[in-house]
């Protein structure tokens, strides 16, 4: 074949006639479309392999679906705000609008060259006032409906960025640590490493500042109940998001505290502490809240001590402060026993996690056995493991010789000691126990996650519709009056918003007096939380959404993207559709039915990266090499390597194909009689079409392209066996461009269009078998282990030439015998097997003239193979005569020998060793 595929012109070509007749515009009456949608892109600049294999994921499921009859929503937009679009700008002395428009424009020239395609009529923007106007519209509702707080806060502040940001924006470096104490050693296994900005890298410290906040913690039961019901969900994204949520049963003890040696009596001063070990209680030896607790500022208000520390700590990065802490002139009585515990302000305790206040149970906790250490508190063990329970002396008590309390606390399960009348219960029947027995502790759950941070002091972001005031306070800008629209961008140091005096100086919509707008502009992942919903009707202009399409619509059916985004994104996701439902905007509570995680792209063993320089760009190979290799190099899961050789086997496979067609077309050899080798291909095609429809389904594109590159290497091995029956040859080549073309839809367009097929193949209808397919996997295994066992007898029996071979299809009793211990086995346990019971229905009718023993030896013959209870997945004696007549072909074609099927006969020797899925064979 000579003929070239140039897929510059097909793809200039393809583009301009899809645009032409809007082929990706779905119908605004559709019925419940097929909501296919990939995360869209931050405007960054260009195009990585990350975005071409989700957005090649995406387009080839949208195409697939699309050819299956559905109606197709597939929108693409861009995720426009963010900081690191400013810090580009300045560094290129312009604006951020300016360089975000500038990378768009790119960007979808580079979507558009890649021929994804989607409804560019639904495109949106965050960056646009037609957007965001919404963002502050929704921002106002939910805090007419209470799930808005503004309040101080110490929280996580990059230098660099110059700006909050949110925990999950947090990442941890991992830190080297030498030898060190006992101490230190539990302070760096308890830090997790050093917490640095997720985007820039720099080292996070903290800072007190006045914030706002979704409280998302309102929804955090349901979050994480509703987990259990994302089946389409990988459970992997699940359980990050379960550890995230971090849902913890345990109890609430309350602790009664003295000030100034004034009992609070259970007033003011109860401090309450969570645990999920209330079986420890009897090893408490102290009391400790954090710095930002209630308690910790009213002693800093009197304790010129506790004032200090708590200065000094309130805005070091907790997992810096260490395990050190300040004694206060408080006491806490035991609530069990009683006993008078020292109450100290501790660093490492975590004002936002549980209450904000622990009991200190050092014999049994890392943490606080470090800051027992520290402060020469009392270390008391009161459980030890089951195995050594009643023993003396303190070796093995936490399950190692040696050690005691004093060098490491005992964190499992055991027997309780010490601990009064308790003594000798298990861990688990001690805490129901003491649940039930004291009204000071109470059963409770508590969540690891936090309120949702979105103050950001940056540009380049959703303004918060917030003035203040001094004499009504924090005032609501009128929805009348949205967008608040940003000004005009002035480079300066901090946030350019709180230096745009103009901007920043208004009227309190409520008394008409000066006010101030607010500084502070959205987390971007506000915008990115319903953007999935301005989709469905981006042009509407008085609500962000047509709440009843949406109802219609949602979920989306498919939501495709990286696994990096299971707490950010998608969390924020499920709790804003929730909130918006509870608003009466939605009915839905759960956004996304099925969500696919795509890997990483590789280049010599790391993450394609600009700093790494390491990066491929999607144009160097074309289109069609680019998106066919990302989908058929692995599963969409899977990370893979980005490796020139294999492109070439993706580029290689196009030119295969249209040379095919080509030279189909331009030579029209045909013939117009059937032959059984034009019958075996047209089963094959069939077969094809079932697989690679199986393997669209399942999004395993690599499958589907093995497929088709198997069926194309069976049609020209027909078309050199043997001149070609024209109707059927050009079914498969048809079948071939209309299954690639999701994969690679200029090359399908342009065999389609080569073949005469009917209309475009964009708006063809899927292929569909001919006849019944449900055996197409038993008649391939046959077709496969016959032509190895042929293969094997030849390569064994040093056969140069074969001049004749005899396939013998096994007699008629046989397939019911194997069938009937298939049944009979059920799971697979051949144990279940009753020989003379399948013997006797074999006999049954008198069909076969066959003796007892016979049958009851080829019966413990298949008991005695592995896998011998499959004769019940084996084609009837007929289908595989006839499917071995009609593959014939296959073994002369590469024996170059005259081959015959028959049927076993009475004394047949040869038919003996014939059995059902294997044939005996002969070689002369």
């Amino acid at each position: 074949m000579t003929s070239h595929y140039d897929h510059a012109q097909v793809q200039e070509f393809w583009q301009y006639v899809w645009e032409r007749d809007d082929v990706y515009a779905l119908d605004p009456d559709a019925e419940d479309p097929t909501y296919v949608l990939g995360m869209f892109p931050y405007t960054s600049g260009t195009l990585h392999m990350g975005h071409i294999r989700n957005y090649a994921i995406t387009d080839a499921y949208s195409r697939y679906r699309r050819m299956r009859g559905d109606d197709v929503l597939h929108p693409m937009g861009w995720d426009a705000f963010g900081l690191p679009a400013e810090n580009a700008a300045v560094e290129r002395k312009t604006d951020p609008e300016s360089w975000t428009q500038a990378c768009i424009r790119r960007m979808r020239e580079e979507l558009e060259t890649m021929g994804f395609g989607y409804d560019w009529s639904r495109e949106v923007t965050t960056c646009e006032p037609e957007y965001y106007r919404w963002n502050q519209w929704l921002f106002e509702r939910l805090y007419e409906a209470g799930l808005v707080e503004y309040e101080a806060a110490t929280v996580n502040w990059c230098p660099d960025c110059e700006t909050v940001l949110a925990d999950a924006q947090v990442a941890e470096r991992e830190v080297e640590h030498n030898e060190s104490s006992d101490r230190e050693a539990a302070e760096a296994a308890t830090s997790g490493g050093e917490r640095v900005c997720w985007r820039c890298e720099t080292p996070v410290g903290r800072r007190e500042l006045d914030q706002w906040f979704f409280t998302i913690t309102d929804y955090a039961e349901e979050l994480y109940d509703g987990l259990e019901d994302l089946e389409g969900w990988p459970e992997g994204v699940r359980e990050i998001q379960r550890n995230w949520i971090g849902r913890q049963e345990g109890a609430r003890i309350g602790f009664d505290v003295a000030v100034d040696g004034e009992s609070s009596d259970g007033g003011d001063h109860t401090v309450d502490v969570f645990t999920t070990r209330p079986e420890t209680i009897y090893g408490a030896t102290y009391l400790a809240v954090s710095p930002g607790h209630d308690l910790a500022r009213e002693l800093a208000e009197s304790d010129d001590d506790v004032a200090e520390y708590v200065d000094a700590v309130r805005e070091q990065d907790p997992h810096e402060v260490g395990f050190a802490g300040v004694e206060t002139d408080a006491t806490a009585v035991h609530p069990l026993t009683g006993d008078e515990l020292p109450v100290y302000v501790a660093g490492y305790v975590l004002e936002d996690v549980g209450t904000g206040a622990v009991m200190g149970v050092p014999g049994h906790n890392e943490r606080d056995h470090a800051f027992a250490l520290e402060h020469d508190l009392p270390i008391e063990r009161v459980i030890v493991p089951e195995a050594t329970a009643g023993s003396d002396g303190d070796a093995g008590r936490d399950g190692s010789d040696g050690e005691t309390a004093e060098t490491t606390p005992y964190t499992g399960e055991g027997v309780l000691e010490s601990s009064g009348e308790y003594d000798g219960l298990d861990s688990e029947r001690a805490r129901e126990r003491l649940v039930a027995d004291h009204e000071a502790l109470a059963e409770d759950v508590t969540y690891r996650l936090r309120d949702w941070l979105i103050s950001r002091q940056r540009y380049w972001g959703t303004p918060i519709p917030v003035v203040h005031c001094d004499d009504c306070g924090r005032v609501l800008v009128p929805a009348e009056e949205l967008p608040v629209e940003l000004p005009e961008f002035v480079q300066t140091t901090g946030n350019p918003l709180d230096a745009a005096e103009e901007w920043k100086e208004t009227t309190c919509p409520e008394c008409g007096g000066p006010a101030e707008r607010e500084t502070d502009t959205m987390d971007t992942f506000v915008d990115s939380s319903w953007y999935f919903l301005r989709f469905l009707s981006p042009h509407l202009e008085d609500a962000p959404f047509d709440s009843e399409l949406a109802d219609e619509w949602l979920p989306v059916d498919v939501y495709v993207g990286g696994e990096e985004h299971a707490i950010l994104h998608l969390l924020y996701t499920r709790f804003f559709t929730r909130a918006l439902a509870d608003l009466g905007l939605l009915e839905r509570r759960e956004p996304i039915a099925e969500l696919r995680s795509q890997g990483t792209v590789l280049y010599d063993g790391e993450k394609m990266s600009s700093s790494k320089g390491n990066v491929v760009a999607p144009q160097e190979y074309g289109a069609e090499t680019t998106r066919l290799f990302v989908l058929s190099a692995a599963h969409p899961e899977q990370d893979f390597e980005w490796t020139a050789n294999n492109v070439r086997g993706a580029y290689d496979l196009q030119q295969t194909l249209y040379g095919m067609a080509t030279d189909f077309v331009e030579e029209r050899e045909t013939r117009l009689e059937r032959r059984a080798h034009d019958d075996y291909l047209a089963r094959e095609i069939d077969r094809t079409i079932a697989a690679v429809t199986a393997e669209y389904e399942r999004f395993r594109f690599h499958r589907a392209a093995t497929e088709i590159q198997e069926l194309a290497r069976l049609l020209r091995r027909y078309r050199e066996y043997d001149r070609p029956h024209g109707e059927v040859y050009r079914r498969g080549l048809l079948t071939l461009a209309a299954v690639i073309s999701p994969m690679a839809p200029h090359l399908g367009e342009e065999l389609w269009n080569k073949l005469r097929g009917e209309g475009l193949v964009v708006a063809a209808d899927w292929p569909e078998p001919e006849r019944d397919i449900s055996d197409y996997q038993r008649e391939r295994r046959l077709v496969d282990r016959t032509l190895e066992d042929v293969r094997d007898i030849v390569d064994v029996a040093d056969i140069d030439e074969p001049e004749r071979i005899e396939l013998v299809v096994a007699r008629e009793w046989k397939y019911r015998a194997a069938k009937l211990v298939g049944q009979a086995a059920g799971d697979g346990d051949t144990r279940a097997v009753d020989v003379e019971s399948v013997v006797d229905r074999v006999l049954e009718g008198d069909e076969f003239a066959v003796d007892r023993g016979t049958i009851a030896a080829f019966v413990g013959d298949l008991l005695g193979r592995d896998g011998g209870a499959d004769g019940d997945q084996a084609l009837s004696a007929d289908s595989e005569f006839e499917l071995l007549e009609r593959a014939t072909w296959l073994v002369t074609d590469e024996f170059g020998a005259d081959v015959t099927v028959r049927r076993a006969s009475d004394g047949d020797e040869l038919a003996a060793k014939a059995r059902p899925g294997k044939p005996a064979i002969h070689i002369n």
